[in-house]
């Protein structure tokens, strides 16, 4: 296998990380960057190339960069691109937020940014949400770090007639951006994204992507347990959008995202140990799902009658309801969701049977997330907590799936 070979390295790595009496949580803290991170490094999943990013790991782990990847002398841009590794790394989407988003087009300079007609930019952004759906991290990663620009780009040399619909693309593709960060752990950078996804809400003239883009704000609030800041969020949008609801023709899209804002709010609660607060919220989505009557997709929300049933699941869980959540997870057939939602799910079942000591069935749940949503699995904090109690429950005979998991997860 070449040193260059993103999993050696990251074997080597994970070996210095073990030797200096280190854990993944340790040297993330050490970078400043997410244990999830250290996973897909340790992984292979997530390749290191530039020579900053290597001096700072070696340093962190007390030794030298060649130490870490002795091959480390060959910058990795003079490689042909096409035997470039796609990252899994948000880092150029980081760098996509930063500063002015188009300064070049604020003084007319041609390398203001690459401009694409509102058809494109469409399709584009339909693309990216499919992505995020199906937990694809690293091609919607490398493929958000250009549309942004180029939405950014556009929307400031469009005509007059075009600029509404360019923000409202805008808002959706600053959404997806947010969506992103939080699964990745980032939410620092998902605030940024979902404040972005506000204004150009604003701008469009469209008061539901505004709500929309609130929703994606409260999960980064939640994310960084800033408790208060996503109940704010969350509950400014349910004071506005529930007297509205009372009407009998309330719009689906309205009421898709009144029910979705009910499910943050149960989950927030749910995290705070307010158990009839949690039930009261999870109970009035419950009754907007019903009036829907199916399964929707507003606003990338996935809100419906089994979106609900899920939540009532991963509530139970937080609140330590076990049995709860796994009477409610048989009546569940998710099948019909994305394969992220079906994941997320598959891994609160895990997580309940992790809670009743259920090894066995908690191993099996999280095989077939894996299964449906690898990069989820492999990188979510919650799949990681569950995998190493689980491996820490099982002691000295831990089963092989298991052992294996845990192995591919880098969890040691």
């Amino acid at each position: 296998m070449p040193e260059s070979d993103p999993r050696a390295t990251g074997a080597r790595i994970k070996e210095i990380r073990r030797a200096a009496g280190m854990s993944q949580s340790d040297l993330a803290v050490a970078m400043e960057r997410s244990e999830s991170w250290v996973s897909q490094v340790e992984r292979g999943v997530q390749p290191v190339e530039r020579l900053s990013v290597l001096q700072t790991l070696a340093d962190a782990l007390g030794v030298s960069v060649r130490d870490v990847r002795p091959d480390a002398g060959t910058p990795a841009e003079e490689a042909p691109e096409a035997q470039q590794p796609v990252s899994n790394d948000l880092d150029a989407l980081r760098v996509a937020l930063t500063g002015h988003p188009a300064l070049g087009s604020l003084f007319d300079e041609p390398s203001g940014g690459a401009t694409a007609s509102v058809h494109e930019l469409r399709v584009q952004v339909e693309e990216v949400w499919d992505l995020a759906h199906a937990s694809k991290h690293a091609a919607l990663s490398e493929r958000l770090s250009s549309l942004l620009p180029s939405i950014e780009a556009t929307v400031r040399h469009a005509p007059a007639s075009d600029r509404l619909e360019l923000h409202e693309l805008r808002a959706r593709a600053y959404q997806v951006a947010a969506a992103a960060f939080v699964r990745q752990d980032e939410a620092d950078a998902a605030w940024i994204a979902a404040d972005r996804a506000l204004q150009a809400a604003e701008l469009a003239g469209k008061p539901l992507e505004v709500v929309a883009s609130l929703f994606r704000m409260a999960h980064a609030f939640i994310r960084q347990q800033r408790t208060e800041q996503a109940e704010h969020a969350a509950s400014s949008a349910v004071s506005v959008l529930d007297p509205r609801a009372e009407s009998p023709n309330c719009p689906p899209e309205e009421l898709s995202l009144l029910g979705a804002m009910n499910l943050v709010l149960a989950v927030i609660n749910a995290r705070e140990g307010r158990r009839a607060e949690t039930h009261q919220h999870i109970g009035r989505a419950r009754e907007i799902a019903a009036r829907l009557g199916e399964d929707r997709n507003d606003f990338d929300t996935e809100f419906g009658p089994t979106n609900v049933e899920l939540h009532a699941v991963a509530t139970a869980v937080d609140l330590g309801d076990a049995g709860l959540a796994l009477d409610v997870a048989t009546g569940v057939d998710a099948s019909g969701l994305s394969s992220e939602r079906q994941s997320r799910f598959l891994l609160d079942v895990a997580r309940a049977h992790a809670q009743r000591r259920h090894v066995g069935e908690a191993v099996a749940a999280l095989l077939e997330a894996e299964r449906l949503a690898s990069e989820q699995v492999h990188s979510h904090h919650s799949a990681r907590t569950v995998v190493h109690d689980l491996v820490q429950l099982s002691g000295n005979r831990i089963p092989k799936p298991l052992a294996e998991l845990a192995e591919r997860m880098a969890i040691s």
